[in-house]
């Protein structure tokens, strides 16, 4: 099945972006890495980022194995008190991978920023993915700190049309952003309001 899904999810992430009104109309926009998470992968899980492992148990299938479109999920710990979530776009080799994700670094002194493409390091010692360093565009190089993860999370047939089509009205996310208000995660906030996790 992932076979599939990776040469699926692999002609979405290089859809080319609509119309650069589209393209715009994202890249004004300042994002927290959930909803931006969701938008790229499909996969629908809500709230903060590091509770993505646990709620995907039984819905979306989860491993040690990185894959075009799967989302790495990072655990909670020190100043990432929510976790943090990352969708892979491109494998390098057995230790490197691209991932592009929202609200890692400051860019231009401001977060909630897009970053397309940046690599990430398997340091663990098992090469199991679960200790990790990112890029990090203040410094121009790979983070000097090793982040947990849990592991990857697999979309679904979904998962994949519903990012495809995320794609299609609102142009592709592979973007840097520019400074304006942070998009909130209204359905996240409303769960966390409800279980006592703030979204």
């Amino acid at each position: 099945m992932h076979k599939f899904l990776r040469a699926v999810i692999g002609v979405v992430l290089m859809a080319g972006v609509a119309s650069t009104a589209q393209a715009q109309d994202l890249s004004d926009q300042r994002w927290q890495c959930a909803p931006f998470a969701r938008l790229v992968s499909g996969i629908q899980i809500f709230g903060n980022a590091g509770t993505w492992w646990n709620q995907a148990d039984g819905r979306y299938e989860r491993g040690d194995t990185p894959e075009v479109g799967a989302v790495l999920v990072f655990k909670a710990a020190g100043k990432m008190r929510y976790g943090h979530v990352a969708t892979v776009s491109q494998i390098v080799d057995s230790r490197t991978l691209k991932v592009t994700h929202a609200n890692w670094s400051p860019i231009n002194g401001s977060r909630g920023q897009i970053e397309e493409d940046v690599q990430i390091v398997d340091v663990s010692a098992n090469n199991d993915w679960t200790q990790v360093r990112v890029w990090y565009a203040p410094i121009g190089e790979i983070g000097t700190s090793a982040h947990a993860t849990y592991g990857f999370v697999y979309p679904d047939i979904e998962a994949v049309q519903l990012a495809g089509g995320a794609r299609n009205s609102l142009a592709n996310p592979m973007i840097r952003t520019v400074n304006t208000p942070m998009i909130d995660d209204a359905i996240g906030d409303l769960i966390a309001a409800t279980s006592n996790v703030i979204g």
